[in-house]
């Protein structure tokens, strides 16, 4: 669709390197050929470290459009644990798990479209004008800015819902990450931290290292939901860990290169999320 065919057009804000830079570069009209965005949308999972909340009150005072933080009635780390024993649904989390066969397994992921997609997607109803329940008006288009960058154009996907057409402004551009650090070392901005669920399944071992080392509250929490986990999720007869490893997450070794005296030449792991 042309432009100006979109009745609404949106940012989402996962709050990492990729979507600030995206939010940023918006702000100061680096992407203007393909509209003007009129919102910022961050849903939360409610399990966000403490940096990334201090970093979307920093944004909001730093761009002019309205940066909206929506997420479900529920929190994903305590419904999660309410879910164990069956007591409430459970929303599938990613994590590992053994088979029958000794073979590790993760689990199919259901928690992105339900606290991520789904509250998104309520919002921009919202600032539609519709109530719940309500048709969406033929015609009626939003345009939905994810910050993936050229180095995870595999991660490109077409939108859930008819009504609403999923845009890549780094990807059109050929932005790479990096290159989003780049531009906000350029313009005097702070790099943001990743932006991912405290416990999240998919963190590579330097960010599980970086956790334990300096925020060691952040990894007690993680370490707890681990051991909580290990049995009891509804329909998992398996073990569960949050760690690839399938061993208990305090249990792991998350040494360096540095850490054992050798030298380390590898750059910065980079994980699923946190865009």
């Amino acid at each position: 669709m042309d432009k100006q065919d979109y009745t609404l057009r949106l940012i989402s804000l996962g709050a990492g390197v990729q979507s600030t830079a995206m939010l940023l570069m918006a702000e100061a009209g680096e992407f203007d050929e393909y509209g003007k965005i009129d919102a910022a949308i961050f849903a939360d999972t409610g399990w966000e470290p403490p940096s990334v909340y201090e970093h979307l009150e920093w944004l909001k005072t730093v761009v002019s459009v309205p940066i909206h933080v929506v997420s479900q009635d529920y929190k994903i780390r305590e419904r999660t644990l309410a879910s164990l024993g069956g007591k409430t649904r459970f929303t599938a989390l990613p994590v590992y798990i053994k088979n029958y066969d000794g073979e590790k397994a993760m689990l199919r992921r259901q928690c992105t479209r339900e606290y991520k997609i789904e509250p998104l997607e309520r919002q921009a109803r919202a600032l539609l004008g519709l109530k719940k329940g309500q048709r969406m008006p033929r015609g009626t288009m939003v345009q939905n800015w994810l910050g993936i960058s050229s180095d995870e154009a595999a991660r490109m996907k077409r939108a859930y819902r008819p009504w609403m057409d999923n845009f890549y402004p780094l990807i059109e551009r050929w932005i790479s990450r990096q290159g989003c650090k780049d531009w906000m070392a350029d313009h005097s901005y702070p790099e943001p931290s990743k932006s991912a669920c405290i416990g999240c399944p998919f963190h590579d071992d330097g960010t599980w290292r970086d956790m334990k080392m300096n925020r060691p509250v952040e990894f007690a929490d993680a370490v707890d939901f681990d051991h909580r986990i290990r049995t009891g999720l509804k329909g998992v007869d398996c073990e569960a860990f949050l760690h690839r490893s399938l061993q208990p997450l305090d249990e792991v070794d998350f040494r360096n290169a540095e850490d054992l005296g050798q030298l380390n030449f590898l750059g910065e792991c980079e994980g699923y999320c946190g865009v």
